[in-house]
């Protein structure tokens, strides 16, 4: 969890992540920071109490439901698509020397999102065979999509990992360490929809 942290630019050391997880608060940190670790959390407990009972699916559901935990403190409407409740907008993403990216704009009541994720959602199960890269593929699309207002890595890194434990695989955790490896490719990502490379940086990323 805490590489995960790590990656969203999260000051906490390893350490201070276990302390806090203990309960015990750590000072001179932000409080935006401790939320977001709390929160990750929650989103990681969330994640493996589903797989355990077999409830896990990769549906908009189980997205939403992971979302409202991992982004409660940060995105407009956690737990929701953009669109889908009284806000607007969203969806633009810097990236940096690329310019801007602009994701779909959410249509009434977020029906453009939930017709893309439906999309998504029946490619990959039914066109894709091997569930390692369905959960592969998902991160990338779904995060290049920007469903969210906020937390859109984070949440489609749990539900490829919750994809991949439901269908008996390991969880794939990108180690903070590749940070500068991770964010640039993110920018090719988000800027011509190419996923190759950044799949092929997650598989590297796989338990040995």
């Amino acid at each position: 969890m805490w590489d995960a942290a790590a990656l969203e630019g999260n000051p906490y050391t390893l350490p201070e992540v276990q302390t806090l997880l203990e309960g015990i608060t750590v000072t001179g940190h932000r409080i935006a920071d401790q939320d977001q670790i709390l929160a990750l959390n929650d989103g990681f407990n969330l994640t493996d109490e589903l797989v355990g009972t077999s409830k896990f699916y990769l549906d908009k559901a189980t997205s939403d439901e992971i979302h409202a935990k991992v982004a409660v403190y940060e995105a407009i409407e956690s737990g929701h698509f953009r669109g889908e409740g009284s806000a607007g907008g969203g969806g633009h993403v810097s990236i940096g020397a690329l310019g801007t990216f602009h994701a779909s704009e959410p249509g009434e009541n977020g029906t453009t999102l939930k017709r893309e994720f439906s999309r998504l959602r029946a490619y990959l199960l039914e066109d894709v065979e091997d569930p390692r890269e369905q959960a592969i593929a998902y991160f990338c699309a779904a995060t290049r999509r920007q469903f969210y207002f906020d937390g859109n890595k984070r949440t489609a890194k749990l539900m490829m990992a919750g994809h991949l434990m439901q269908n008996s695989y390991d969880a794939i955790s990108i180690s903070a360490r590749r940070q500068l490896e991770f964010n640039q490719l993110l920018a090719p990502l988000f800027d011509t929809g190419e996923a190759t490379a950044m799949m092929q940086f997650i598989i590297d990323s796989r338990p040995a």
